[in-house]
C-alpha cells in the first residue's frame, strides 16, 4: 500500500511539474533540428567564417571543410548520445555532471551560459554593420557609422519571439533557416552550372593549397578554421524539456543538423571554388570583390541582394536560437538555486522564462552598445567571437569526456567501445588544434598571436571562470546538495519543494 501511495504522490508531483514548468511537448524535430542549424548560422558561416580557412587551404578548402564535418561529428555522436539518455534543459551541465563530477557539471553550466548569452551581441553587431556597410555602398549618403538602429532592432525582434514562447521562437528560427539554406543552396547549384567545364574533384585533393602551406598542411590549417563554423550544432540538447519524445527527437536533431549542415557547407564551398578559379582561391575572404556577395554583384546582378538578406537573416536566427540555450540553461541552474532564483521564473501563460529573457536582452544592448561604441562593431564581434569560441570548444571537449565517463561509470551494460570511448576520444582531439587556434596560442605556424583588445579574451574568460571556482566553493560549502542537482534529469524524477511554482520566485 505504501509503495503505490508513494507511487501516486510521484505521479501528482510529475503532473504540477509539467503543468508547471516548461511547456511539455510544445515542438518537434522540424523546430528542434532548425534550432541547431540556425544556431550555426550557415549562410554567416558560409560567407565569412569558412573563407578564412582558404588563406591556408586554397582551392583545397572543400577538403578542409569535409575534414571539419568528419571531426564535429565525432563530438556531435556523443552530444546525441547523451542528450538521448539525459534529455534535459542543464544539456551539457547535466551530461557532464553525470557523466564527469557535479562540481565539473556547474563549471560546464557555468561557462556555457556566460557564452551563449554573449552569442546574441556578437550576431547583432554583424547584423549592425553588414546592415549599415551594405547600405552605404549602395548609397554613399547613408553614413557607415550608424550601424546601431539595426542593432537593437534585431535586439527587439530576438526579445519578443522568447517571450512568446518556444513554439514562437522555435517556429520563427525554421522560417528563418529554412530561407539562409535555400537561397545558398540555389547560389551554390547556379555557380556549379556557371562553372562549367571547371568542375573538378581535385580541389578535395592537396594540389591546390595556398603558397607555404603546400599539402596536407595547408588542407589542416584550412580546416581547424573551418571547425569553428560548426559552433552550435548542440543548441538543440537545451530544448529537450520542451519537445516531444525527446530522447529519440534530441539525438536525431543533433546528429542531423551537423551532418546536413556539414554537407551543405561541403557543397557551398566546393561551388564558389570551382567557379572562383581553385589556384587563386588563396584571395577569396569574407569582403570585397573576391568575396561572395562581391561575386555576387559581379556576375549575377541583383541576386546579390539575395545573398545579402540570407546573411542578414542569418545573424537573426542564430542569435533567436543562442537566446534560446542560454535563458533554459539559465533556467535550469536556476530552478535549483546555483544561480540566482529570478532566473527560474517563467511567464504565467507561454511558460517562457521571462525574467531570463530579460536579462539577455540587458546584456545584448549593454555588450552590443558599450563594446561596439567603446572600440569600433567590428573590433567588438572580434573580441566576443574570441570568447566564445574558447570556451565552446573547451565545453565539447568536455563533453567528449563525459560521454566516457557516463557509459563507463553508469550504463556500462549500454557501453559500445567505437561509439561511446572512440568517437569521444577522436572528437577531442580534433578539437584541441581548434581550441588553441581560437585562444591565439601559436604552437601551430599558422596560428598568429591576438593583438589588443582581442588578446583580453583569455583574461575574459579566466576572470569569469576564476569567479565560478569561488562560487563553487561557497556552495560546496554552504548548500553541497545544490550542486548535486547538477545532474537531475527533471524529467525523470520527483520535482523538489522547493522550486519555483506558478512562474513565481521561490521564498
Amino acid at each position: 500500500m505504501s509503495g503505490g501511495h508513494d507511487r501516486r504522490n510521484r505521479g501528482v508531483h510529475m503532473s504540477e511539474e509539467s503543468a508547471e514548468g516548461l511547456r511539455r511537448d510544445a515542438i518537434g524535430l522540424r523546430e528542434v533540428l532548425f534550432q541547431s542549424i540556425t544556431a550555426m548560422a550557415p549562410a554567416a558561416a558560409v560567407a565569412a567564417s569558412i573563407p578564412s580557412g582558404a588563406a591556408f587551404a586554397g582551392g583545397s578548402l572543400p577538403l578542409s571543410v569535409l575534414i571539419a564535418l568528419v571531426a564535429c561529428l565525432f563530438t556531435a555522436s556523443s552530444v546525441a548520445e547523451l542528450a538521448q539518455h539525459l534529455p534535459a534543459a542543464g544539456s551539457v551541465a547535466t551530461y557532464t555532471a553525470q557523466g564527469l563530477h557535479p562540481a565539473v557539471g556547474f563549471l560546464v553550466g557555468w561557462g556555457y551560459v556566460f557564452v551563449e548569452a554573449l552569442v546574441p551581441p556578437l550576431l547583432l553587431l554583424q547584423l549592425g554593420f553588414t546592415t549599415a556597410g551594405t547600405l552605404h555602398q549602395e548609397w554613399s549618403s547613408y553614413p557607415e557609422d550608424l550601424w546601431w538602429p539595426w542593432s537593437l532592432a534585431g535586439a527587439a525582434i530576438i526579445a519578443a519571439a522568447g517571450y512568446l514562447g518556444v513554439r514562437a521562437s522555435a517556429r520563427f528560427g525554421t522560417v528563418l533557416g529554412v530561407f539562409e539554406v535555400l537561397v545558398f543552396l540555389v547560389f551554390a547549384v547556379w555557380l556549379i552550372g556557371k562553372a562549367g567545364g571547371d568542375n573538378t574533384l581535385s580541389v578535395f585533393g592537396t594540389s591546390h593549397t595556398a603558397e607555404g602551406y603546400e599539402g596536407l598542411s595547408g588542407v589542416f590549417a584550412g580546416s581547424v578554421y573551418t571547425v569553428l563554423a560548426f559552433a552550435g550544432f548542440e543548441a538543440a540538447a537545451p530544448l529537450a524539456e520542451e519537445t516531444k519524445d525527446p530522447r529519440r527527437t534530441m539525438h536525431r536533431a543533433v546528429l542531423g543538423a551537423a551532418l546536413a549542415i556539414g554537407l551543405f557547407y561541403v557543397l557551398t564551398t566546393y561551388a564558389m571554388t570551382v567557379y572562383f578559379g581553385p589556384d587563386r582561391f588563396g584571395e577569396f575572404g569574407a569582403s570585397g570583390a573576391a568575396s561572395w556577395e562581391g561575386v555576387a554583384r559581379a556576375s549575377f546582378g541583383i541576386f546579390w541582394v539575395l545573398v545579402f538578406l540570407a546573411v542578414v537573416n542569418s545573424t537573426i536566427a542564430n542569435a533567436n536560437a543562442c537566446a534560446n540555450v542560454s535563458t533554459r540553461t539559465a533556467f535550469a541552474l536556476a530552478r535549483i538555486r546555483v544561480l540566482p532564483r529570478f532566473l527560474a521564473v517563467l511567464h504565467p501563460k507561454y511558460r517562457s522564462p521571462v525574467a531570463g529573457i530579460a536579462v539577455q536582452t540587458v546584456v545584448a544592448v549593454g555588450a552590443v552598445l558599450g563594446l561596439g561604441f567603446g572600440y569600433d562593431p567590428v573590433t567588438a564581434f572580434l573580441l566576443l567571437a574570441t570568447v566564445i569560441v574558447t570556451v565552446v570548444i573547451g565545453v565539447y571537449i568536455m563533453v567528449n569526456l563525459a560521454c566516457a565517463g557516463y557509459f563507463l561509470r553508469r550504463r556500462r551494460e549500454s557501453l559500445k567501445p567505437v561509439r561511446h570511448l572512440l568517437l569521444p576520444l577522436l572528437g577531442i582531439l580534433a578539437f584541441v588544434p581548434a581550441l588553441l587556434t581560437a585562444a591565439g596560442l601559436p604552437v601551430f605556424d599558422f596560428v598568429s598571436e591576438l593583438t589588443a583588445p582581442v588578446s583580453y579574451a583569455g583574461s575574459v574568460v579566466g576572470v569569469w571562470m576564476a569567479a565560478g571556482v569561488v562560487v563553487l566553493v561557497v556552495l560546496i560549502r554552504r548548500h553541497p546538495g545544490r550542486i548535486a542537482e547538477t545532474a537531475r534529469v527533471h524529467l525523470d524524477e520527483t520535482p523538489s519543494p522547493d522550486l519555483p511554482r506558478n512562474g513565481a520566485t521561490p521564498r
